[in-house]
């Protein structure tokens, strides 16, 4: 009578298993195909269309911010941190590109403090630059405050800047486009790179110089870092750890204007400004990537002067924070200047200016005599302030690195050459 009980037990037995089987597979093909989902693979389930050659994202996309920090002992420079409300994984961007925002400004003015959240508000464009590697949660920016001018304190502080510092909180809600721009580092390992940060033209070194620290920390990397003094020297010591453990990583920070409780040595490396003559009692003989970011007259100053020095043209990449001229040696500017008493139409507005050649580009114009246009990063880069030209002709004193759409041109960084109609 045993056997038959056996055979009852193993049937039962066999029965469980072949359930069992059939759950895990069922299981495994839901979860392969969740993931093929969230890679890309199956671009119709995403919101988003994540292809090759193509931007992460079309359009607008909304983020939630996650956290937020002070990188400097004055509070002037802090770090945003931003996560999909989608939840879709990030794709990985290119060390050194932008984030372009959509914000709904209230304007600031003795009679619209920032705490005022009744003022009107209008919508700008603007772009920040990554300040971190790669990673697949979230994204983080660092925007610094922008004061009125110390000479001209009735001059409106910083528009977008202040918006960042004084409203957008932890649990805001961002528009965001994807990530852009043709200021990126050179992924070959084999060259070592020169990275030059002036202000806030530290940020996108930073996403460079914590790339090589996760993807090629054995990369010889030099950075130079100029501030005025300490109270203003961002992610001081996260620059410090990095140096202290990475031998392929020279830090050399730069103070113009020391307090007196920064320690030349301790704080920082050099006193003065960042230029040609500190690179080359600095660096060692031989072939480098040069990577420059930084205020106008820093990059007016600084790029020419590297080609003079002999470094190659093809070895210079170079971003300026807001719009700045740089000619190389053996270059000759675009002669646009001298273009004056021409009729500037912008069709939206109904509007048409004579252009009189004070301003430096066709946006400041605009600007100037109260035409709403859109821009973000203006310095050719963007492509926010792209606009149609019905008539007329658009020159650029140097060329912008935003590859503008026949029949367009860019607002932030073009002159007119003729009489112009735009659709602006």
């Amino acid at each position: 009578m045993l056997l038959p009980e056996l055979t009852a037990l193993q049937l039962l037995a066999w029965i469980l298993g072949t359930i069992l089987v059939q759950l895990a597979v069922g299981g495994s093909v839901a979860l392969w195909r969740r993931s093929r989902s969230v890679s890309g693979a199956e671009v119709a389930v995403l919101p988003q269309t994540m292809q090759a050659g193509s931007p992460a994202w079309v359009g607008w996309r909304e983020f939630r911010v996650s956290a937020r920090r002070f990188e400097d002992a004055d509070e002037t420079q802090c770090s945003f941190h931003l996560q999909p409300l989608d939840g879709v994984p990030l794709p990985p961007y290119k060390p050194g590109q932008y984030l372009t925002f959509s914000l709904d400004v209230a304007p600031r003015t003795a009679d619209s403090p920032a705490s005022n959240t009744l003022a009107a508000t209008r919508a700008v464009t603007r772009c920040y630059s990554l300040s971190d590697c790669p990673n697949p949660t979230h994204y983080r920016v660092t925007i610094k405050r922008v004061p009125s001018p110390a000479k001209h304190p009735e001059f409106a502080p910083g528009l977008s800047s202040n918006h960042f510092h004084d409203r957008v909180q932890v649990g805001s809600i961002l528009r965001v486009k994807a990530p852009a721009g043709q200021f990126f580092i050179d992924p070959d390992p084999t060259v070592p790179i020169v990275l030059i940060g002036g202000g806030v033209g530290i940020t996108p070194m930073m996403s460079m110089l914590r790339w090589c620290e996760v993807e090629q920390p054995a990369r010889i990397v030099y950075l130079y870092y100029g501030v005025r003094h300490g109270g203003e020297h961002a992610f001081k010591q996260t620059l410090e750890t990095i140096a202290a453990s990475h031998s392929a990583f020279h830090l050399n920070v730069v103070y113009s204007c020391p307090r007196e409780a920064d320690q030349l040595g301790v704080d920082y490396q050099h006193q003065g400004h960042v230029n040609v003559e500190l690179l080359r009692r600095t660096l060692p003989h031989g072939r480098h990537q040069f990577y420059v970011c930084g205020p106008p007259s820093m990059m007016e100053a600084l790029v020419p002067a590297l080609v003079e020095w002999g470094v190659a043209i093809s070895d210079i990449h170079y971003e300026s924070f807001g719009p700045a001229t740089v000619l190389l040696p053996g270059s000759v500017a675009t002669s646009v200047a001298a273009v004056t008493n021409v009729e500037i139409g912008f069709q939206r507005s109904g509007r048409t200016l004579v252009w009189d050649g004070q301003d430096a580009s066709l946006l400041d114009f605009a600007e100037r005599h109260g035409v709403t246009v859109e821009s973000g990063c203006r310095s050719g880069s963007c492509g926010s302030c792209e606009t149609r030209v019905l008539e007329g002709s658009v020159e650029y004193p140097s060329p912008p690195d935003y590859v503008v759409a026949p029949g367009h041109c860019l607002l932030c960084v073009g002159r007119p050459l003729t009489a112009l109609k735009l659709a602006a």
